[in-house]
């Protein structure tokens, strides 16, 4: 058979990429024909109209929105990236019998299979985050620059002070971080409401952003945006012959006017005590409550290394940066990168207990956990679930609690091991190089204790 398909994850990086890579492998090893389009950083591998004309069955490994219509009339099974890399055979065996598929409908209109699957909160925050990231990443990193000159190189008052740093600050900071709010709540609000919901969730976002609510209010504000542009765009029927002008004018007026008199009179209060509190607890926290927190959140990124928890508490940590607090991405990140080094060593440490393709694919692992791809980890967790996550939640969760215990902060949110060689980004950077150096031989010693021999898992299955 013929099967094409697309896998594509909010953040692009690595579910894109392995899901795509997996039900590969899977329709090849069953001797179908197979062509997977990669929606990451970039789309990749592009499905032309005559492959999927061609096409027998269409497979969707995807955790956001994508367009459908290049698809009307087709049969179409979708599941998310996280399914198409542990079950890759089931999906496909599944597609083929025809089990949860669904047609694309043609037109205009919109299968039932595309429109209720990513209707849930999670998939209109996660395109939030995804139209977060950029402004995230770039802009922190180029902050963390900035301070290689000097803490205070940046302000023109400083002795210290480097036009290159004052550069680097502005770029960074001043703007492209602090956009991150607004493409939070924008990216929210079209996944509910679609293009017409970019502008009002630009605005309640800025709202958010200039206002005191921080990155709290640009949630609520992003999904107020989405729902109300959804009812007025889209729920809302007028004639054709005002339909242009009411979408061009009508709308963005009545949302835009009643999510910021929303956001100023409702959430911003509220939102800017909750917040408030939040960070003067965080920030109050001693070293017994900064371990337990540590551990939580060391135990929350490996539970599903780059999954929905895993999104969730480094999203909220990322938020809690624009608040002036910088512990809990330090965790993250640290707590984060464990995993894949601590698989990395064990491949050399506890050879036995690794097939040789694991301890191919550990080499990689190295690179991975040092830029802070914590999906790394994923192929030997699906290949051992009970044994290897235990062993990475461990790991994680000691790096999370002496990070956070220590009190160490990041002014980076991303770059793994490659941002600590930047002067003055990491604070207390000793415990965080003990952090990193704990965490992974615990994940390794654990993975050696808990795992069977390679050989002894090879004959189970075979017999």
């Amino acid at each position: 058979m013929k099967i094409v398909g697309v896998t594509a994850c909010p953040t692009g990086i690595a579910h894109t990429y392995m899901a795509a890579e997996k039900l590969q492998s899977a329709a090849e090893a069953g001797g179908h024909l197979a062509k997977f389009e990669t929606q990451g950083a970039k789309t990749e591998n592009i499905l032309t109209k005559e492959e999927i004309s061609n096409a027998d069955i269409i497979i969707l490994g995807v955790d956001k929105q994508i367009d459908m219509d290049r698809f009307a009339g087709k049969t179409v099974k979708k599941v998310s990236t996280s399914r198409a890399i542990k079950e890759p055979d089931k999906v496909i065996e599944e597609a083929i019998a025809g089990n949860g598929t669904f047609v694309v409908q043609t037109s205009n209109e919109k299968s039932n299979g595309d429109q209720t699957e990513n209707k849930g909160l999670y998939n209109h925050f996660m395109n939030g985050v995804n139209y977060m990231l950029p402004f995230v990443i770039a802009g922190g990193i180029l902050i963390a620059m900035s301070f290689a000159f000097g803490i205070e190189a940046s302000d023109p008052t400083s002795d210290s002070y480097n036009v290159i740093a004052a550069a680097l600050s502005q770029i960074g900071g001043d703007t492209a971080f602090a956009l991150m709010v607004p493409a939070l709540a924008a990216g929210i609000s079209v996944s509910i409401a679609g293009k017409p919901g970019f502008a009002p969730g630009i605005v309640a976002g800025m709202l958010a952003s200039s206002g005191t609510s921080g990155f709290l209010g640009g949630m609520l504000g992003g999904l107020l945006a989405g729902y109300v542009t959804d009812l007025v765009a889209n729920k809302v029927r007028v004639k054709k012959s005002v339909a242009a002008i009411y979408q061009l004018i009508i709308v963005p007026l009545a949302a835009i006017t009643v999510v910021g008199f929303a956001m100023i009179f409702i959430v911003e209060t509220p939102v800017a005590w909750l917040l408030n509190s939040l960070t003067e607890f965080l920030n109050g926290l001693g070293e017994t409550s900064g371990l337990v927190f540590g551990l939580l959140i060391g135990i929350m990124m490996a539970a599903d290394m780059g999954g929905p928890i895993n999104k969730s508490i480094s999203t909220f940590s990322i938020g809690l940066m624009s608040a002036g607090v910088n512990a809990p991405i330090a965790a993250c990140m640290m707590a984060g990168m464990t995993p894949p080094l601590g698989i990395a060593l064990a491949t050399l440490v506890f050879k036995n207990k690794f097939t040789e393709e694991e301890r191919t694919s550990g080499k990689s692992c190295w690179i991975l956990g040092a830029s802070y791809i914590t999906e790394g980890a994923i192929p030997f967790a699906v290949a051992d679930p009970i044994r290897v996550i235990p062993s990475l939640m461990a790991g994680s969760a000691v790096a999370g609690a002496i990070s956070m215990s220590a009190g160490v902060q990041s002014m980076a949110p991303h770059g793994g091991i490659w941002v600590m060689l930047i002067p003055n980004v990491i604070t207390n950077l000793p415990m965080y190089i003990l952090a990193m150096v704990a965490g992974t031989l615990v994940t390794c010693f654990a993975l050696g204790f808990l795992k069977k021999p390679a050989e002894e898992r090879l004959n189970t299955v075979e017999n």
